[in-house]
């Protein structure tokens, strides 16, 4: 069915161009079929980075590699501890005053990784 659609000639050659591309992209279209845990858009991916764009925009970036640096780690593990349930302040306390009461961030991955939902 989807060589019938996607190989099909129209009056438009702008509509055939587009087509041709989906047509030439099918393995790669049609790779959710094999695996359905492949997300169908780039939500998370967008997300991921939305924070960063924003204070980007606003503060005009860092300016320095070593702010640069500092920027992309804070704000990864904030993302991290966001999406693992852990209090981002209370996880840089628990560092800062070592504490250890909060498992370090890979355990935790490793525990949500064995154990989803």
């Amino acid at each position: 069915m989807f060589d019938q659609i996607f190989t099909n000639k129209t009056s438009s050659a702008t509509l055939n161009a587009a087509l041709k591309r989906i047509y030439n992209n099918k393995s790669e279209l049609l790779l959710v079929l094999d695996r359905p845990d492949i997300p169908l858009h780039n939500n998370g991916a967008e997300n991921a980075i939305r924070e960063y764009v924003k204070k980007r925009k606003i503060s005009g970036s860092t300016r320095s590699e070593s702010g640069r640096k500092c920027r992309d780690t804070f704000t990864s593990l904030k993302k991290t501890c966001r999406k693992l349930g852990v209090s981002f302040w209370q996880y840089l306390k628990d560092r800062i005053e070592n504490t250890r009461l909060i498992p370090d961030l890979s355990d935790l991955i490793r525990q949500h990784a064995l154990n989803p939902g």
